[in-house]
This record gives structure tokens, C-alpha cells and sequence, in this order.
């Protein structure tokens, strides 16, 4: 079944999309999550690259993408060092989410439905992304545009790598 110009997602609260919903402009998908920057090879010293973001992404009420704010809150080597209190990473982080989360007028928690999107901050691939499961490229990666075999059959959320697929009901896998 091919991937449909909007995908929903399903609002599924105290876990992973417990931040989504709606606002008084339209659409919005927040996040707190760990990345690693494109192309990093997993080291001795992962920590100091796995990096803590806050993510808000904003969309109309037809479900394109507006604007996103994307703010770094430390390494999980920081946060590793002071695991508690206000100065810790996870503190920092869970502050401007609130803070971000407060600024949207009418919010109102609940399923949405988005197109897909891409964008790259700090070398960081943000976005709900195209792809096909049988070859694991990421549309446009590979510089072909996904071109290969099979058809593109997946939506995923990066970088919280959850995975949207037929039959398209808002559910995902992590």
C-alpha cells in the first residue's frame, strides 16, 4: 500500500506521542529526544555525541509543515555527570518544553494529521521522512530520490525513529 500524501498519527498519552495535537493554527508535534549526528559511528565515546534536543514542529491545519523549533539541551555525557536538579540536561530540557508547550493558544492534545517533511539541524535529520522498507533507503539519501526497487511503504518520525506504516491508522512501531 503506498505511503498517502498526509499520514496520521495517533495521540497516545504518557507515551512517545503524548505531545502531539492541535492549536489554535493548526498542528503541532513536540518531542524530547536523543540523537546522534548523520554518518557517527558508535564509539568509546558515544556519549559525548548523543545529543538531547527539544523539538517543536508546527503545522497547518491541512497539515504542511510551517516552522520547527529545534533547541539542543546537552550530550548524555553532561547529563550523566549531574543526573538530578535544575542544571541537569533532562531538567533543561523538560523546562523549555513546557515553556514551548505553553505557547501555543487553544492546545489541545489529540491525534493529527501531517504531510511529510525534512529539514537538518546540527547535522541532525529532523522530520517525518519517505522510505522503503525492503532497501532501508531514506528517499533523496542516496542522492537517486529513493529511486531502487520497491516502492516507498513507510513513514518515519526521525530522529525518534518511530515507524508509520499500512494501514495507515496513526499507529507506529519504535
Amino acid at each position: 500500500m503506498p505511503v498517502p500524501a498526509i499520514i496520521p498519527i495517533a495521540h497516545e498519552p504518557d507515551y512517545r506521542t503524548d505531545t502531539i495535537g492541535r492549536y489554535a493554527d493548526g498542528q503541532f508535534l513536540a518531542s524530547v529526544t536523543y540523537a546522534f549526528p548523520d554518518g557517527y559511528t558508535v564509539g568509546d565515546d558515544w556519549e559525548e555525541h548523543k545529543r538531547l534536543y527539544v523539538v517543536l514542529h508546527r503545522f497547518d491545519h491541512e497539515g504542511r509543515h510551517v516552522d520547527s523549533d529545534i533547541w539542543y539541551a546537552g550530550t548524555q555525557a553532561e547529563q550523566r555527570q549531574l543526573p538530578a536538579g535544575d542544571g541537569s540536561v533532562m531538567a533543561r530540557a523538560e523546562a523549555r518544553m513546557t515553556a514551548l508547550l505553553d505557547g501555543l493558544p487553544e492546545r489541545e492534545y489529540g491525534d493529527i494529521a501531517i504531510r511529510p517533511f525534512r529539514l537538518t539541524v546540527d547535522g541532525v535529520l529532523f522530520g517525518l521522512v519517505i522510505e522503503r522498507h525492503d532497501d532501508g533507503n531514506v528517499d533523496g539519501e542516496d542522492g537517486e530520490d529513493g529511486e531502487g526497487e520497491g516502492e516507498d511503504d513507510r513513514a518515519e518520525l526521525h530522529p525518534d525513529r518511530l515507524g508509520f506504516y499500512a494501514p495507515w491508522d496513526g499507529q507506529y512501531d519504535t
